[in-house]
């Protein structure tokens, strides 16, 4: 089992010449680098010098109480809070993310918890939403073609919805997740973020995506999960990071771990034996 904390000294390892700092799991490059990562939301310390890496075609499940910084640190990757200090890299160069627009140009994509889909539009009108097609001169819209492409992304996930013009309100939750990711693949996303995408979901519909997760994996994506269930998270996951007051207090190989290793790390019961240097 891989049991990593902070760096030591509370400092990531210099790369040579400037290049990428070296993974902290395995010789194999991670798509996406977060060194040394902080921030604050005036007095409270959000985030302190936390480290994550997410590696083509796996899923990382990111774990902890409420209050651990699990979210701050998702909304980090997407743009929407920008770090006090610390690195990001992506496929080995270094990024400046200033806004929600710079990781979608990566290729980063941020499913949230409330999916936000339109109700009232049917599955490609969402999958469309923002960057529809039109067709010159007249700038109608090309409804054919963007059914037949809303179509194959959804066979290529095996999605199961009989109908894309469906209005998304008929839709179930899972569903509905679905159709969310499936907008996050259809713009050739690498990396995947994913908040809480099975909570208020019946048996059948959290089955359904968490086959989804498995698929995004097996297609070469890099998945973060967000989850309070660990019997998901050890049925996706292939690592568990584990955040507590803001700081990464373990990361984990799931099939070297146990659910009683990660709840003492989550609750702190494993505080004084693993607390990481900082």
């Amino acid at each position: 089992m891989t049991e990593t904390g902070g760096w030591p000294g509370g400092h990531p390892p210099t790369a040579p010449s400037g290049g990428p700092p070296p993974s902290v799991t395995s010789d194999r490059q991670p798509i996406l680098q977060l060194r040394a990562i902080s921030k604050h939301f005036g007095a409270v310390e959000a985030l302190s010098g936390v480290d994550f890496d997410v590696y083509p075609s796996e899923v990382v499940a990111l774990v902890g109480d409420n209050g651990a910084g699990k979210s701050t640190l998702v909304k980090t990757i997407a743009g929407i809070n920008i770090p006090d200090s610390g690195e990001i890299w992506f496929e080995g160069q270094h990024v400046a993310i200033h806004g929600p627009r710079d990781p979608a140009a990566l290729g980063i994509s941020t499913v949230y918890q409330d999916l936000a889909l339109c109700d009232n539009l049917d599955v490609v009108a969402n999958l469309y939403l923002g960057r529809e097609e039109v067709e010159p001169p007249v700038l109608l819209l090309s409804e054919e073609r963007m059914e037949q492409r809303a179509r194959e992304v959804l066979k290529s996930l095996d999605v199961k919805i009989p109908n894309p013009r469906n209005p998304i309100a008929a839709l179930s939750g899972g569903q509905r997740q679905s159709v969310a990711v499936a907008r996050s693949v259809m713009w050739k996303a690498k990396v995947v973020l994913l908040d809480e995408p099975t909570a208020a979901l019946g048996v059948q519909q959290t089955k359904q995506v968490l086959e989804l997760i498995l698929r995004l994996r097996n297609q070469g994506l890099g998945v973060v999960v967000i989850s309070h269930n660990l019997a998901n998270v050890f049925e996706v996951a292939d690592r568990i990071v584990v955040l507590r007051l803001g700081k990464r207090v373990g990361t984990y190989e799931r099939k070297a771990a146990s659910e009683e290793r990660i709840v003492a790390a989550i609750t702190g019961a494993e505080f004084g034996k693993f607390q990481p240097q900082v």
